[in-house]
Protein backbone atom coordinates (compact mmCIF):
# COMPACT_ATOMS: atom_id res chain seq x y z
CA UNK A 1 0.00 0.00 0.00
CA UNK A 2 0.67 3.69 0.04
CA UNK A 3 3.58 4.46 1.78
CA UNK A 4 2.76 7.55 3.88
CA UNK A 5 3.89 7.85 7.18
CA UNK A 6 1.55 10.69 8.73
CA UNK A 7 -2.01 11.24 8.54
CA UNK A 8 -3.90 13.97 7.16
CA UNK A 9 -5.14 16.68 10.24
CA UNK A 10 -6.72 19.62 8.18
CA UNK A 11 -9.09 19.26 5.31
CA UNK A 12 -6.80 21.26 3.07
CA UNK A 13 -4.00 18.47 3.81
CA UNK A 14 -6.56 15.57 2.78
CA UNK A 15 -7.98 17.58 -0.62
CA UNK A 16 -3.44 17.94 -0.99
CA UNK A 17 -3.09 14.04 -0.27
CA UNK A 18 -6.10 13.43 -2.37
CA UNK A 19 -4.59 15.31 -5.16
CA UNK A 20 -1.06 13.52 -4.68
CA UNK A 21 -2.98 10.17 -5.28
CA UNK A 22 -4.70 11.41 -8.26
CA UNK A 23 -1.84 12.17 -9.90
CA UNK A 24 0.40 8.68 -8.96
CA UNK A 25 -2.80 7.11 -10.36
CA UNK A 26 -3.10 9.13 -13.38
CA UNK A 27 1.29 9.15 -13.95
CA UNK A 28 1.88 5.34 -13.23
CA UNK A 29 -0.49 4.15 -15.52
CA UNK A 30 -2.12 5.94 -18.03
CA UNK A 31 -3.13 3.20 -20.48
CA UNK A 32 -2.91 0.36 -18.62
CA UNK A 33 -3.92 -3.41 -17.91
CA UNK A 34 -2.66 -5.86 -16.05
CA UNK A 35 -0.72 -8.79 -17.26
CA UNK A 36 -1.27 -12.41 -16.34
CA UNK A 37 1.95 -13.86 -16.72
CA UNK A 38 3.97 -14.93 -13.67
CA UNK A 39 7.51 -14.60 -15.75
CA UNK A 40 10.12 -14.03 -13.35
CA UNK A 41 11.34 -10.51 -13.38
CA UNK A 42 15.19 -10.03 -14.14
CA UNK A 43 15.76 -8.82 -10.67
CA UNK A 44 14.33 -12.14 -9.31
CA UNK A 45 17.82 -13.66 -10.24
CA UNK A 46 19.74 -11.20 -8.93
CA UNK A 47 17.96 -12.32 -5.60
CA UNK A 48 19.60 -16.17 -5.42
CA UNK A 49 23.02 -14.85 -4.98
CA UNK A 50 21.60 -13.57 -1.72
CA UNK A 51 20.47 -16.59 -0.74
CA UNK A 52 16.80 -16.48 -1.63
CA UNK A 53 15.00 -17.92 -4.90
CA UNK A 54 17.73 -20.67 -5.21
CA UNK A 55 15.61 -23.20 -7.01
CA UNK A 56 18.42 -25.80 -6.16
CA UNK A 57 17.22 -24.83 -2.51
CA UNK A 58 15.92 -28.46 -0.61
CA UNK A 59 13.99 -28.29 2.18
CA UNK A 60 15.12 -30.03 5.27
CA UNK A 61 13.23 -31.82 7.91
CA UNK A 62 13.52 -29.24 10.52
CA UNK A 63 11.77 -26.72 7.62
CA UNK A 64 9.61 -29.15 5.04
CA UNK A 65 7.96 -26.31 3.33
CA UNK A 66 9.44 -23.38 1.33
CA UNK A 67 8.19 -20.16 1.79
CA UNK A 68 6.99 -17.97 -0.77
CA UNK A 69 7.24 -13.90 -0.31
CA UNK A 70 4.74 -11.84 -1.39
CA UNK A 71 5.05 -8.04 -1.71
CA UNK A 72 2.68 -5.09 -1.18
CA UNK A 73 1.49 -2.99 -3.69
CA UNK A 74 4.15 -0.50 -5.44
CA UNK A 75 6.87 -3.09 -4.06
CA UNK A 76 8.60 -5.95 -6.25
CA UNK A 77 10.27 -9.49 -5.46
CA UNK A 78 13.46 -8.09 -4.21
CA UNK A 79 12.94 -4.17 -2.56
CA UNK A 80 10.47 -5.62 -0.22
CA UNK A 81 12.55 -8.27 1.63
CA UNK A 82 15.95 -7.30 1.92
CA UNK A 83 16.11 -8.21 5.47
CA UNK A 84 13.17 -10.33 5.74
CA UNK A 85 14.21 -13.13 2.99
CA UNK A 86 18.47 -13.49 4.52
CA UNK A 87 16.64 -13.77 8.00
CA UNK A 88 14.54 -16.75 7.28
CA UNK A 89 17.49 -18.23 5.07
CA UNK A 90 19.42 -17.67 7.89
CA UNK A 91 17.38 -20.00 9.90
CA UNK A 92 17.22 -22.88 6.97
CA UNK A 93 14.39 -22.18 5.10
CA UNK A 94 14.04 -22.09 1.30
CA UNK A 95 12.78 -18.64 0.31
CA UNK A 96 11.60 -17.52 -2.97
CA UNK A 97 9.79 -14.52 -3.59
CA UNK A 98 7.84 -13.24 -6.86
CA UNK A 99 6.57 -10.39 -8.87
CA UNK A 100 3.00 -9.76 -9.37
CA UNK A 101 0.64 -6.87 -10.82
CA UNK A 102 3.05 -5.29 -13.27
CA UNK A 103 1.56 -2.86 -15.57
CA UNK A 104 2.97 -2.17 -19.31
CA UNK A 105 5.67 0.38 -19.22
CA UNK A 106 5.86 0.51 -15.58
CA UNK A 107 9.07 -0.91 -14.20
CA UNK A 108 10.35 -2.29 -10.47
CA UNK A 109 6.38 -0.89 -9.48
CA UNK A 110 4.07 -3.90 -8.85
CA UNK A 111 0.83 -4.75 -7.24
CA UNK A 112 -1.07 -2.86 -9.67
CA UNK A 113 -2.89 -4.39 -11.88
CA UNK A 114 -6.45 -6.31 -10.54
CA UNK A 115 -5.94 -8.40 -7.92
CA UNK A 116 -7.54 -11.58 -9.09
CA UNK A 117 -4.93 -11.69 -11.84
CA UNK A 118 -2.61 -11.38 -9.57
CA UNK A 119 -3.85 -13.87 -7.46
CA UNK A 120 -3.77 -16.37 -10.35
CA UNK A 121 0.32 -15.21 -11.15
CA UNK A 122 0.74 -16.72 -7.28
CA UNK A 123 -0.99 -19.82 -8.19
CA UNK A 124 1.55 -20.46 -10.93
CA UNK A 125 4.82 -19.05 -9.00
CA UNK A 126 3.51 -21.71 -6.16
CA UNK A 127 3.45 -24.61 -8.49
CA UNK A 128 7.31 -23.74 -9.87
CA UNK A 129 8.02 -23.37 -6.43
CA UNK A 130 6.65 -26.77 -5.51
CA UNK A 131 7.50 -28.70 -8.38
CA UNK A 132 11.68 -27.44 -7.93
CA UNK A 133 11.45 -28.47 -4.36
CA UNK A 134 9.21 -31.35 -4.07
CA UNK A 135 7.55 -30.14 -1.18
CA UNK A 136 3.37 -30.42 -1.27
CA UNK A 137 2.82 -27.75 0.32
CA UNK A 138 4.11 -23.77 0.62
CA UNK A 139 3.80 -21.37 3.52
CA UNK A 140 3.46 -17.77 2.34
CA UNK A 141 4.35 -14.27 4.47
CA UNK A 142 2.96 -11.15 2.59
CA UNK A 143 2.88 -7.52 3.15
CA UNK A 144 0.05 -5.32 2.59
CA UNK A 145 -1.52 -6.18 -0.23
CA UNK A 146 0.66 -9.30 -0.63
CA UNK A 147 -0.81 -10.63 2.76
CA UNK A 148 -4.39 -9.84 1.67
CA UNK A 149 -4.14 -11.23 -1.85
CA UNK A 150 -3.54 -14.78 -1.30
CA UNK A 151 -7.18 -15.00 0.49
CA UNK A 152 -8.43 -14.86 -3.67
CA UNK A 153 -5.75 -18.11 -4.41
CA UNK A 154 -6.71 -19.76 -1.43
CA UNK A 155 -10.90 -19.30 -1.50
CA UNK A 156 -10.84 -19.23 -5.61
CA UNK A 157 -8.39 -20.71 -7.68
CA UNK A 158 -7.21 -24.25 -5.66
CA UNK A 159 -4.62 -22.69 -3.17
CA UNK A 160 -5.62 -24.21 0.42
CA UNK A 161 -4.52 -27.57 -1.08
CA UNK A 162 -1.40 -26.13 -1.66
CA UNK A 163 -0.88 -23.92 1.46
CA UNK A 164 -0.43 -24.95 4.79
CA UNK A 165 -0.06 -21.64 6.35
CA UNK A 166 -0.71 -17.86 5.28
CA UNK A 167 1.04 -15.11 7.15
CA UNK A 168 -0.12 -10.97 6.57
CA UNK A 169 1.90 -8.48 7.99
CA UNK A 170 -0.15 -5.54 7.80
CA UNK A 171 -2.21 -6.90 5.49
CA UNK A 172 -5.51 -5.20 4.04
CA UNK A 173 -7.75 -8.00 4.63
CA UNK A 174 -11.07 -5.92 4.73
CA UNK A 175 -9.88 -3.16 2.83
CA UNK A 176 -8.69 0.46 3.80
CA UNK A 177 -10.21 3.62 3.79
CA UNK A 178 -6.61 5.50 3.32
CA UNK A 179 -7.28 7.40 6.41
CA UNK A 180 -10.72 8.44 5.09
CA UNK A 181 -9.90 9.92 1.19
CA UNK A 182 -12.48 6.94 -0.34
CA UNK A 183 -15.58 9.42 1.26
CA UNK A 184 -13.94 12.14 -0.61
CA UNK A 185 -14.22 9.97 -4.24
CA UNK A 186 -17.76 10.89 -4.86
CA UNK A 187 -16.54 14.55 -4.52
CA UNK A 188 -14.21 14.18 -7.85
CA UNK A 189 -15.96 13.12 -10.88
CA UNK A 190 -13.97 10.60 -12.82
CA UNK A 191 -11.47 9.66 -9.99
CA UNK A 192 -12.96 5.98 -9.16
CA UNK A 193 -13.28 4.85 -13.00
CA UNK A 194 -9.33 6.89 -13.22
CA UNK A 195 -8.07 4.27 -10.09
CA UNK A 196 -10.14 1.48 -11.95
CA UNK A 197 -9.18 2.09 -15.53
CA UNK A 198 -5.48 2.49 -14.74
CA UNK A 199 -4.44 1.58 -11.32
CA UNK A 200 -6.94 -1.44 -10.85
CA UNK A 201 -5.03 -2.84 -7.61
CA UNK A 202 -5.31 0.37 -6.17
CA UNK A 203 -9.25 0.15 -6.55
CA UNK A 204 -9.74 -3.20 -5.50
CA UNK A 205 -8.43 -2.26 -1.91
CA UNK A 206 -11.01 0.30 -1.24
CA UNK A 207 -13.26 -0.89 1.73
CA UNK A 208 -16.58 -1.82 0.15
CA UNK A 209 -14.94 -2.68 -3.31
CA UNK A 210 -16.42 -5.35 -5.40
CA UNK A 211 -13.21 -7.12 -4.89
CA UNK A 212 -13.19 -7.00 -1.15
CA UNK A 213 -17.28 -8.16 -0.99
CA UNK A 214 -16.36 -10.87 -2.80
CA UNK A 215 -13.10 -12.16 -1.28
CA UNK A 216 -15.00 -11.84 2.28
CA UNK A 217 -18.09 -13.35 1.69
CA UNK A 218 -18.23 -16.70 3.57
CA UNK A 219 -16.04 -16.04 5.31
CA UNK A 220 -12.41 -14.62 6.20
CA UNK A 221 -10.87 -18.30 5.93
CA UNK A 222 -11.19 -21.74 4.13
CA UNK A 223 -10.40 -24.93 6.09
CA UNK A 224 -6.86 -26.43 6.14
CA UNK A 225 -4.58 -23.69 6.70
CA UNK A 226 -3.36 -21.72 9.35
CA UNK A 227 -3.41 -17.71 9.89
CA UNK A 228 -1.59 -15.53 11.53
CA UNK A 229 -1.92 -11.43 10.72
CA UNK A 230 1.08 -9.37 12.61
CA UNK A 231 -0.38 -5.47 13.09
CA UNK A 232 0.85 -2.38 14.17
CA UNK A 233 -1.19 0.41 16.03
CA UNK A 234 0.68 2.68 14.29
CA UNK A 235 -0.77 1.44 10.73
CA UNK A 236 -1.68 5.07 8.74
CA UNK A 237 -2.04 3.07 5.31
CA UNK A 238 -4.78 -0.22 6.27
CA UNK A 239 -6.95 1.77 8.93
CA UNK A 240 -8.97 1.13 11.15
CA UNK A 241 -5.59 -1.08 11.80
CA UNK A 242 -8.09 -3.60 13.43
CA UNK A 243 -9.90 -4.42 9.97
CA UNK A 244 -6.12 -6.45 9.42
CA UNK A 245 -7.65 -8.83 11.84
CA UNK A 246 -9.47 -12.23 10.59
CA UNK A 247 -11.84 -14.15 12.10
CA UNK A 248 -12.52 -18.12 11.70
CA UNK A 249 -10.50 -20.98 13.13
CA UNK A 250 -6.91 -21.37 12.95
CA UNK A 251 -5.89 -17.73 12.90
CA UNK A 252 -3.93 -16.24 15.14
CA UNK A 253 -4.28 -12.28 15.44
CA UNK A 254 -0.86 -9.67 16.81
CA UNK A 255 -0.40 -6.52 17.34
CA UNK A 256 3.04 -5.45 17.56
CA UNK A 257 2.90 -3.59 20.27
CA UNK A 258 1.68 -6.00 22.49
CA UNK A 259 4.76 -7.53 22.04
CA UNK A 260 7.25 -4.57 22.41
CA UNK A 261 5.25 -1.18 23.96
CA UNK A 262 7.97 0.61 22.82
CA UNK A 263 7.95 -0.40 18.71
CA UNK A 264 7.23 2.44 16.69
CA UNK A 265 6.91 0.67 13.17
CA UNK A 266 4.54 1.75 11.07
CA UNK A 267 2.88 0.18 7.52
CA UNK A 268 5.86 -0.06 5.58
CA UNK A 269 8.40 -0.55 8.25
CA UNK A 270 7.02 -3.22 10.13
CA UNK A 271 6.99 -5.42 6.55
CA UNK A 272 10.47 -4.18 5.64
CA UNK A 273 13.14 -4.00 8.40
CA UNK A 274 11.36 -4.87 11.67
CA UNK A 275 12.85 -7.82 12.97
CA UNK A 276 10.12 -8.06 16.18
CA UNK A 277 8.09 -8.74 13.42
CA UNK A 278 10.30 -10.94 11.86
CA UNK A 279 10.58 -13.15 14.96
CA UNK A 280 6.81 -13.43 14.89
CA UNK A 281 6.93 -14.31 11.36
CA UNK A 282 9.70 -17.29 12.10
CA UNK A 283 7.21 -18.41 14.91
CA UNK A 284 4.31 -18.54 12.81
CA UNK A 285 5.95 -20.53 10.14
CA UNK A 286 7.34 -22.86 13.10
CA UNK A 287 5.02 -23.35 15.70
CA UNK A 288 6.08 -25.98 17.32
CA UNK A 289 10.01 -24.75 18.42
CA UNK A 290 8.30 -20.75 18.61
CA UNK A 291 10.18 -18.33 21.00
CA UNK A 292 8.52 -15.16 23.34
CA UNK A 293 8.87 -12.33 20.85
CA UNK A 294 9.59 -9.14 22.73
CA UNK A 295 12.30 -6.52 22.33
CA UNK A 296 15.10 -8.16 22.48
CA UNK A 297 14.22 -10.22 19.68
CA UNK A 298 15.12 -6.75 17.54
CA UNK A 299 18.70 -7.63 17.84
CA UNK A 300 17.81 -12.05 18.08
Amino acid sequence: MLPWTRPPRTPRARRTLAALLLTLAALVAPTATATATATAAPTQAAASSRGWNDYSCKPSATHPRPVVLVHGTFGNSIDNWLVLAPYLVSRGYCVFSLDYGQLPGVPLFNGLGPIDRSAGQLDVFVDKVLGATGAPKADLVGHSQGGMMPHYYLKFLGGAEKVNALVGIAPDNHGTTLLGLTKLLPYFPGVEDLLTTNTPGLADQIAGSAFITKLNAGGDTVPGVRYTVIATKYDEVVTPYRTQYLSGTNVRNVLLQDLCPVDLSEHVAIGTIDRIAFHEVANALDPARATPTTCASAVS
